[in-house]
C-alpha cells in the first residue's frame, strides 16, 4: 500500500512539473526560431518589382529574425498570383512559410471568381510597398501623353495592346477605367509579373507597358528605352517629377500597388510577433531604405492593424467596382 501511495505521488508530481514547464514554454518567446529555412513565397515571376523588393529585402530579415536565418525566395508565378497566394494561404502556420501579397490581385481575385484565400486567410506582417500604376511605351513611339494614346486608339480599334500583370490587376483595372473614360477599345494582353511585360515592350510585342512606377524606373535605369505617359498617384512622384498624373491629363482616377507581407493565419503569437519586428526593423534599417530609393521602390510602411484597415477598405471599393462593371472577361 505504501509503495502504491508514493507511486501515485509521484505520478502527481511529474504531472505537475510537466504542467508547469507547459505553462512556461507557452509564455517564453520561440527563442530557437527560426530553426530552419524560411520560404518567402513571391507570386510573380523573376525580374518584378516584388521579385527584386523580396530579395533585396531577405538579408535584412535575416539579420532581424538572428539565429542564423535564411530566407529562400521561391517564384510561384501565374493566374494574376492566384497560385502563389493559394500557397501561401495553404501553408503550415508555423513561421517557415512567409510570401508577399499583392493589392489589387489579392483583392480582386476571390471578388471575380472562387479562390482558395481572401486577405484575411493571412497573418499581416507589415505593408512595404505602395508603387502608382504608369502607363510606359518605348521612346521611339511617336505617343507622348495620354491625349496621343486616346487619339491613336479612336482611330485604331483594339490595335492598342496593353500588357498588364494579369486579369483583376491594378495594371488591368487601370486600363480599363482609361478605355471608359476615354471611349476607347484596347487590346488586354495578360503576363505572369512585370519582368515579362517589359520584355514584350521591350520586343514590340505590345504597345504598351501598364508597368507600376517604381518597376518602370528599375527597366529605365537598367538600359530599357521607356517614355511615361503618364502615372496614377495622387500626386506626381519625386521619382518622377516632370511625368503628369491621369489626373492633370483629364483622366480621374489613381491605382496603385500595396506589396506587403504575410504568412498563413495561425501562427504562433510568439512566432508572429517576432515576425513582425523583423519587417518592421528591416524598413527602418537606414542601409534598406538608401537600396530601395536606389531601386526605385516607393516604401510605405503600414503596421499589421493598419495593413488590415486598408485592405479592408480596397475590398469594399473593388466589390462596388465589380457590382457596377465586371471586368474578368475584358
Amino acid at each position: 500500500m505504501q509503495h502504491r501511495n508514493t507511486r501515485q505521488a509521484l505520478r502527481r508530481l511529474a504531472g505537475a512539473a510537466l504542467a508547469c514547464a507547459s505553462l512556461y514554454a507557452a509564455a517564453v518567446p520561440a527563442a530557437g526560431y527560426p530553426e530552419r529555412p524560411i520560404n518567402l513565397i513571391v507570386s510573380y515571376g523573376p525580374g518584378g518589382g516584388t521579385d527584386l523588393v523580396a530579395r533585396m529585402m531577405a538579408p535584412y530579415l535575416q539579420k532581424y529574425l538572428g539565429n542564423d536565418a535564411r530566407i529562400v525566395v521561391l517564384n510561384r508565378p501565374g493566374a494574376g498570383g492566384a497560385i502563389g497566394f493559394t500557397e501561401l494561404a495553404r501553408a503550415q502556420p508555423d513561421g517557415y512559410t512567409i510570401g508577399f501579397i499583392n493589392t489589387p490581385n489579392l483583392l480582386t481575385i476571390p471578388i471575380e471568381r472562387k479562390s482558395s484565400f481572401t486577405w484575411q486567410s493571412y497573418d499581416l506582417l507589415g505593408n512595404l510597398i505602395d508603387d502608382p500604376g504608369a502607363f510606359s511605351v518605348l521612346k521611339d513611339n511617336p505617343m507622348k501623353t495620354l491625349a496621343d494614346l486616346s487619339a491613336y486608339a479612336k482611330q485604331n480599334p483594339g490595335k492598342v495592346t496593353v500588357g498588364t500583370t494579369g486579369t483583376g490587376s491594378d495594371d488591368h483595372l487601370a486600363m480599363l477605367k482609361f478605355e471608359r473614360a476615354s471611349s476607347t477599345q484596347l487590346s488586354h494582353i495578360p503576363y505572369k509579373g512585370a519582368g515579362e511585360v517589359r520584355g514584350a515592350l521591350a520586343g514590340g510585342e505590345i504597345t504598351i507597358g501598364a508597368i507600376n512606377v517604381g518597376e518602370a524606373l528599375q527597366y529605365q535605369k537598367g538600359g530599357t528605352p521607356l517614355r511615361f505617359l503618364g502615372q496614377m498617384g495622387k500626386t506626381r512622384s519625386a521619382a518622377l517629377p516632370d511625368v503628369p498624373t491621369f489626373k492633370e491629363q483629364g483622366y480621374d482616377f489613381e491605382l496603385a500597388s500595396l506589396r506587403g507581407l504575410a504568412a498563413p493565419k495561425g501562427l504562433p503569437a510568439d512566432v508572429r510577433d517576432k515576425l513582425v519586428q523583423a519587417v518592421r526593423r528591416s524598413v527602418d534599417d537606414p542601409e534598406f531604405q538608401t537600396k530601395a530609393k536606389a531601386m526605385f521602390a516607393p516604401l510605405r510602411y503600414l503596421a499589421p492593424p493598419e495593413y488590415a484597415k486598408e485592405l479592408a477598405a480596397g475590398e469594399a471599393e473593388f466589390q462596388q467596382l465589380w457590382q457596377q462593371a465586371p471586368w474578368l472577361d475584358k
